[in-house]
């Protein structure tokens, strides 16, 4: 938003302007009465609203682009788009990104780290993506593809965990795989076992 960045570079300065004024005086009686005070600070506040409202529809196309954004207060989100090129700097706001997720592992190399995987804010869960992912581009794509990543490296971590839960003793399956898979697989085998029963009714 390189205008209104200009815009309110302008207003900081024109208001400060006026607040030096105001200290110089000491009396605010006589500051107040000045003809061009209320006049500036009209025009500073004007201004100020064509700024605040092109940036909140700029935040608009960010929250339609990754609707989780939605849920992100717009304090965290300004904080979010302004250190989008630097992940590590947006990793405190995950958990409110992402559902129980408290941050993501960075492997920093070059401009851009890598995701190995992601930390659970429940307990002391780690899994790890399928394929470590570099995050390219603006925070909302480079968002995205980490949840597409998870969601993929999840569906290959289940399928190995089904195949795996015929294999092993129960206590050796449930250590191996995150809480919310076993969970998943445990319910899985539930409905194959009972539909393997309805077939064997004469």
């Amino acid at each position: 938003m390189p205008k209104e960045s200009i815009k309110f570079i302008e207003i900081d300065k024109s208001v400060k302007a006026i607040l030096a004024e105001g200290y110089k005086i000491k009396k605010p009686l006589e500051f107040c009465i000045l003809p061009h005070i209320f006049p500036g600070l009209e025009k500073a506040q004007n201004d100020l609203a064509i700024c605040e409202k092109a940036l909140n529809e700029f935040m608009e196309t960010k929250r339609l682009s990754f609707p989780r954004f939605f849920f992100v207060s717009t304090t965290d989100l300004l904080d979010i788009l302004s250190n989008g090129n630097v992940p590590n700097k947006i990793m405190i706001h995950m958990p409110k990104i992402i559902s129980a997720i408290e941050t993501l592992e960075l492997i920093e190399e070059g401009v851009r780290p890598f995701v190995k995987g992601f930390h659970s804010y429940v307990g002391t869960e780690f899994v790890d993506l399928a394929e470590p992912l570099k995050l390219l581009g603006k925070v909302e794509v480079y968002l995205q593809d980490v949840i597409d990543s998870m969601r993929n490296s999840l569906r290959e971590i289940s399928k190995k965990s089904l195949k795996k839960f015929s294999e092993l003793d129960k206590e050796q399956w449930l250590k191996q795989d995150p809480a919310m898979v076993t969970l998943l697989i445990n319910c899985c085998q539930w409905v194959i076992n009972v539909e393997r029963g309805f077939s064997k009714i004469p």
